[in-house]
């Protein structure tokens, strides 16, 4: 009875979008469309999909990512990039300048260009427009149900993701999910596009291909581990041939190439591999790396980071002094000690440690989060209240230092600022009940009329969200099925649980 559903399903779900995708009379939508699509897109991947948060790595991806951006056309939005927390090979695009890239894709790469090439790949999928030409402007069906239709072929369905097999059955789902994805034509324009974004950025192009390649050997023999890039980047074997030519139809060698950090890409996949791939695997990566090259600066650090997080602090420390010995005042590697004395309650020591690595990098979140905390600990509130409050005037969509401030104030009794940092904290998270309980505390309290109406401000603003109380995933359903056609859409809705 099950097979009989799933497969009943699929078929429903296939006629409806090639229906909403590949009508006749379908034209692309407005900008001003796109970026409302773009809002409930995003909402799908938040409900189903962990996005990475480390600073570092964030604010890397973007810095390469805003360098493509900077050589294009006035755009009419942003550009901004994310990281989803998932092994599996993938990187897609939504209407208006939303790009994201799979931990697994990341962690598979060897230099700053291959990912220059995927995020260019990407970003000229945006600037061509491919998702909104195939999308028909349709009173019948809302943006929401147009977000979840896009977000179920480009999370997985037809892939080799859990989300795919809930809802698809085999080779027919991932020939089905080819057939909704970019065209042969959309993938030769955005490599050609983007091979051009690349070289005006000081890129070769050859990470492109070279990644291509990697995503190709993925190509194993059953369908369902095909990686979800070949089934919505299709013609892979055509896209590499082209790369090829185009590069040597175009190698210049007196042509300036952009200088690379490539020590900070190297920080950055460490992360990744470390501590968001397979623990197992990782242990195993970075003890090898250790025994084979024990002068390497690099797998001491990643070797320290994959200790920490199974919890061997100890052996985590030693490591991470063996990468300090390699290269002396390295801030990361002062950043994670300080963070396991920290851990470890040995909060002076913490504190001298961060101070000192805040001299190098001053600008670090993340070393100003810990060590707000850590002077929170030691009872240094006043200081730390100064700590959180600089951090949060440098970097306002770092949410943690809010909760932290937040706890700051409760502790000096400060109960009206304690709660109207928690209260942004949580809105900040889409979690508004707690959000409008501390903001409701805070308001009653709170003598400044400028910030009061800050807070009634920010409590209209959660009256009117879209989906208020956070409702079910049974709720949900339920809704989308007394919607109707709609019903359809209910299974991508529920594409995956976060882990």
């Amino acid at each position: 009875m099950k097979f009989i559903r799933n497969i009943f399903l699929t078929c429903v779900i296939f006629i409806f979008l090639t229906n909403i995708f590949f009508s006749k009379e379908a034209y692309a939508i407005t900008i001003k469309e796109e970026e409302d699509l773009s809002r409930e897109f995003l909402k799908v991947v938040l409900a189903h999909y962990n996005l990475i948060k480390d600073p570092f790595i964030v604010n890397y991806v973007n810095r390469i990512g805003q360098k493509i951006v900077s050589v294009l056309p006035e755009q009419p939005y942003p550009y901004r990039f994310y990281i989803i927390k998932e092994d599996v090979y993938n990187a897609f695009a939504t209407p208006a300048g939303h790009i994201f890239i799979n931990s697994g894709l990341l962690g598979a790469m060897d230099s700053e260009d291959e990912l220059a090439g995927i995020l260019s790949h990407e970003i000229a999928h945006v600037v061509c427009r491919h998702i909104s030409q195939k999308i028909e402007r349709s009173k019948k069906f809302g943006l929401a149900t147009l977000a979840g239709m896009a977000a179920g072929i480009f999370l997985g369905i037809g892939g080799a993701s859990e989300a795919a097999n809930a809802v698809t059955v085999g080779t027919m789902a991932a020939t089905q999910s080819a057939k909704l994805a970019y065209s042969r034509k959309d993938e030769r324009q955005a490599d050609k596009i983007g091979l051009k974004y690349l070289a005006k950025a000081g890129y070769s192009g050859m990470g492109l291909l070279t990644m291509l390649k990697k995503i190709r050997s993925k190509h194993w023999f059953t369908s369902n581990q095909i990686p979800t890039y070949m089934t919505t980047h299709p013609a892979t074997e055509e896209r590499i041939a082209y790369i090829d030519s185009w590069l040597e139809s175009n190698s210049n060698p007196s042509k300036k190439k952009v200088l690379t950090n490539e020590y900070e890409f190297e920080i950055a996949r460490a992360k990744i591999v470390a501590l968001f791939s397979d623990e197992t695997f990782a242990l195993k990566k970075f003890k090898t790396d250790t025994d084979k090259h024990p002068e390497s600066f690099m797998a001491h650090y990643g070797y320290g980071l994959i200790l920490s997080r199974k919890g061997s602090y100890k052996d985590a420390i030693a490591h991470f002094k063996s990468a300090l010995a390699k290269k002396v005042f390295d801030p990361n590697v002062l950043k994670e000690l300080g963070k396991l004395y920290f851990i470890s309650g040995r909060y002076s020591k913490a504190l001298n440690i961060f101070e000192g690595a805040l001299s190098i990098a001053p600008d670090d979140p993340e070393m100003m989060l810990y060590t707000g905390r850590t002077q929170t600990e030691l009872k240094m509130f006043e200081t730390s209240i100064s700590t959180f409050e600089k951090l949060i005037a440098k970097n306002p969509d770092f949410n943690q230092s809010y909760y932290f401030l937040g706890e700051t104030y409760s502790k000096l009794g400060k109960t009206a600022e304690a709660h109207f940092s928690l209260g942004i904290f949580y809105k900040n998270r889409r979690n508004f009940k707690n959000a409008a309980f501390h903001l409701k505390r805070a308001l009653r309290n709170i003598k400044n009329s400028e910030k009061k109406h800050e807070i009634e401000k920010m409590l209209k603003e959660i009256k009117n969200q879209q989906f208020p109380g956070e409702p079910s995933k049974n709720e949900k359903f339920s809704r989308l099925v007394k919607e109707g056609e709609n019903a359809a859409l209910a299974p991508i809705l529920f594409i995956r649980r976060k882990r």
